[in-house]
């Protein structure tokens, strides 16, 4: 029951820190919206294309946006608050105390996970009520993508703190890893407009099939096996290799 109770205070004492830091909210709630809105001011993204199927340029870049906020979240986000934790004995503390450093792992992750999720809800409510972009039409397979591509992003963040002893180096790991990524995500190219060669290979990257696999679902498709397999298999790859080099002291 105490352990239960520190936890739950431990989370919220969290989520107020979170709320203090204006620079990781920004970035994780307000940015991706902002984007989606810079991307509609283009008239022609706003005109169905006859090559996507009558589809527009800004109907892709929803999953794009929400990839994003997943991603800011992951890379850049928690690693930097994490490895302070380290640095400034936080950690080395709290093992005086019934709870673990696990708890406060958890912690982290899970009011990321609820950053992105209000994200993820601006992102479609703002596209839906100000462009008319269509909601998903397959409400469960876009949970399951979501899900999955944001256990991906947190275990590459326990990573990134794995491996950086420092929090200045854990910002730098982040933001070599941040632009890659947000190719791949489609920022510059939505996935589903590449080559068909450049779009097979970032396919194979989490975001690449996180993106395939949003778009599906928004279409009304449940996504496929494969796009879901590439992200369940990079979630339980980052999240085995976060687990094995992980260090708190």
């Amino acid at each position: 029951m105490e352990r239960s109770a520190g936890a739950r205070a431990l989370l919220w004492t969290e989520a107020r820190l979170f709320v203090r830091e204006p620079g990781a909210w920004f970035w994780v709630l307000v940015f991706p919206t902002a984007l989606l809105c810079a991307i509609a001011l283009v008239p022609s993204f706003r005109e169905p294309t006859p090559d996507l199927g009558g589809a527009r340029v800004l109907d892709l870049y929803v999953p794009v946006c929400v990839l994003l906020a997943v991603l800011v979240a992951g890379v850049q986000t928690m690693p930097p608050v994490l490895t302070s934790y380290r640095e400034r004995g936080i950690v080395t503390r709290l093992r005086t105390t019934p709870l673990s450093a696990g708890t406060l792992l958890l912690a982290q992750v899970l009011v990321h996970a609820v950053a992105v999720l209000v994200s993820v809800v601006l992102v479609l409510v703002v596209g839906r009520a100000g462009f008319g972009v269509p909601l998903p039409a397959s409400p469960l397979g876009y949970a399951v993508a979501l899900v999955l591509v944001v256990a991906a992003m947190s275990g590459l963040g326990a990573l990134v703190t794995a491996v950086s002893p420092t929090t200045k180096v854990a910002q730098a790991v982040g933001t070599s890893l941040l632009f890659p990524m947000m190719f791949t995500s489609g920022v510059w190219l939505p996935v589903q407009v590449m080559p068909q060669l450049l779009g097979q290979v970032v396919g194979y990257t989490p975001l690449g099939a996180g993106a395939q696999a949003l778009g599906d679902a928004m279409a009304g498709a449940f996504p496929s096996a494969l796009d879901l397999g590439v992200v369940a298999g990079w979630a339980v790859v980052l999240g085995v290799a976060a687990v094995r080099w992980f260090r708190w002291a």
